[in-house]
């Protein structure tokens, strides 16, 4: 049985690993927050060059939608990839996943709703 600490590890190193090769590049951050059934992911600095500058260059409103729907779209569509990594990372299957991403800050937030809270080992207190 993991730590919840060596859980949220396993999931930052399975979503650096997605970054990198479905979306082109990794993540500067990630942070990752086990609460009971919910798995908790935050990226930081996910935006590609090109990313930047289709925000910048549009009308605000415009270029922030067209990018958050782009985004939700590939990872909707890897949906199945993410779904097997958490499976694989925590023991249980996501039964629901939310997404979102900030256009000015670059950081993108995906929520998993596992089907139930992973086991984990509680850490001696020292």
């Amino acid at each position: 049985m993991r730590s919840a600490g060596e859980i949220e590890a396993a999931v930052s190193a399975a979503m650096t690993r997605f970054e990198q090769e479905h979306m082109g590049r990794g993540p500067k951050n990630v942070h990752v927050y086990l609460l009971g059934d919910m798995l908790l992911v935050r990226l930081e600095g996910v935006l590609t060059t090109a990313e930047q500058q289709l925000a910048r260059s549009l009308p605000p409103e415009k270029g922030r939608d067209l990018l958050k729907q782009v985004r939700t779209q590939l990872i909707e569509t890897a949906r199945p990839t993410l779904s097997q990594a958490i499976l694989t990372e925590t023991g249980h299957s996501p039964i629901s996943m939310h997404h979102d991403i900030s256009t000015v800050t670059g950081e993108e937030i995906i929520l998993f709703v596992l089907a139930e809270a992973p086991e984990v080992r509680e850490l001696k207190r020292r």
